[in-house]
């Protein structure tokens, strides 16, 4: 019995040894792991931390409704590409006979180039391939100081008529009304400008080669005078908690130049055009522009919920001469355009976002807006008929136009309107072109346009 007591408790504590290493064992095996899988976790974390930092420093790409874009790591160095497309048709009722003025047409077709460079500064290059010739329509570089004080140089629009400020994309209408044959278009210069207190107050003020009204300049100069322009415009409840104060605008914008004997700061054209873009008046051959020319541009709008209105009055005083004979002539032009969403999305001076894009698939339809306009353009009467013949050029017009805009997405959109515009004067001399045939009955013409902007 006592031998067998022995040989049992010598078994058990052999057991008891073997387990005891077996279980060190085990612990060193969990210890030896545990190790293992504290260096892949570091590993892959400082894999992570390696990817993080090399994705710091490249660049990103961004695709979408708002264009293409490159923007370096930093946000210092933007590269994007935006383009705008525009096929019209234009359909001319009762004119008279006129040939020409029916078909399709380019009417614009602009590849654009902007970005910034250091952080500070931005440049615009947008050249335009519709019409009948290419030309450069924006060449421009900025410095941005901060948001209130930048500087502008280069070839852009001259800070005066609002609905001329207003992007070609967003235009309510396919043409602009009578009141921007009154004020500049592009011209090459520098302006100090800036947005103060976020926008609730706006400035522009710079020195340029002067152009004629509605005019683009050349890229040149062609004589040694400058000209000067400026505008303020306020938003004064922009911030308010009251929502139907906020889309208030009111702003006034002019200039003044002198030009000694020069034709190429008449009007465009020599003349002025109709929302069709036929020219309704003309300056008679041998009319120069001689002397002083000011402008001077009340302007406002107003948003508020579908509904938006925007009025803008334009005067435009400029001396010329004919031979020994001058005169300081005086037009004048005024326009109100109002637009209501019918889909509910808010009006706005910018572009429109629609709700529900077009998708057939998916039932939405787009945004729809129904717009309308009226203005008037009056001739200086002391022109007639020293400067222009009264019996071919009108010595004023009032149209009228209604139409339909329907937004399918951000990017696609297709216009159609119907203008009609009465002329005072004008439509007694003979002619198949020119004022002298679009003034002998009323404009109407049916305009359509499909757009795409990116």
């Amino acid at each position: 019995m006592a031998v067998a007591a022995l040989l049992s408790a010598q078994t058990g504590y052999v057991l008891a040894q073997d387990q005891g290493d077996e279980l060190k064992r085990l612990k060193q095996q969990l210890q030896e792991l545990d190790q293992k899988v504290r260096i892949l976790e570091r590993s892959k974390e400082l894999e992570a931390e390696t990817a993080e930092a090399k994705a710091k420093t490249l660049p990103t790409v961004n695709l979408g409704a708002n264009g293409f874009s490159l923007q370096s790591a930093d946000t210092n160095f933007v590269l994007a590409f935006h383009g705008v497309l525009q096929v019209d048709n234009r359909t001319f009722f009762h004119d008279g006979g006129i040939s020409g003025n029916d078909g399709f047409l380019l009417r614009r077709a602009r590849p654009i180039l902007q970005g910034t460079l250091f952080r500070d500064f931005d440049f615009l290059f947008v050249p335009d391939f519709g019409g009948s010739t290419a030309q450069i329509f924006d060449a421009s570089m900025n410095y941005r100081y901060e948001p209130w004080l930048q500087l502008k140089a280069g070839k852009f629009k001259t800070p005066i008529g609002l609905e001329q400020l207003q992007a070609d994309v967003n235009l309510t209408f396919n043409e602009r009304s009578l009141v921007t044959d009154l004020v500049p278009n592009r011209d090459v210069g520098f302006q100090l400008w800036g947005d103060v207190a976020g926008g609730l107050l706006s400035y522009a003020a710079g020195g340029f080669n002067g152009v004629g009204d509605a005019r683009n300049s050349s890229n040149v100069d062609f004589e040694d005078h400058r000209a000067f322009a400026g505008r303020l415009f306020a938003q004064p409840f922009k911030n308010s908690d009251t929502a139907a104060l906020k889309g208030f605008g009111l702003g006034l914008a002019g200039s003044f130049g002198n030009t000694s004997s020069n034709a190429t700061s008449l009007p465009n054209n020599n003349g002025f055009g109709t929302e069709g873009q036929q020219a309704f008046f003309a300056y008679t051959n041998g009319v120069v522009a001689n002397g002083d020319h000011w402008r001077l541009s009340p302007q406002g709008y107003y948003y508020y919920g579908p509904f938006g209105l925007l009025g803008e009055y334009a005067i435009s005083n400029q001396r010329v001469s004919r031979g020994p004979t001058f005169a300081h002539l005086e037009h004048t032009a005024w326009q109100v355009t109002a637009s209501y969403m019918l889909t509910g999305e808010d009006a706005t001076y910018g572009s429109v976002a629609p709700k529900r894009p077009f998708d057939l698939s998916g039932g939405g339809w787009g945004a729809w807006q129904l717009v309308g306009r009226y203005g008037e353009l009056d001739v200086d009467d002391k022109t007639f008929p020293a400067f222009a013949n009264p019996a071919a050029s009108a010595s004023g017009a009032q149209a009228w136009s209604v139409g339909l805009n329907w937004y399918l997405n951000k990017n696609l959109r297709v216009s159609t309107s119907y203008s009609r515009t009465d002329f005072d004067g004008g439509g007694q001399a003979t002619g198949t072109t020119g004022p002298a045939a679009v003034t002998r009955q009323p404009e109407q013409v049916w305009l359509t346009r499909l757009q795409l902007a990116f």
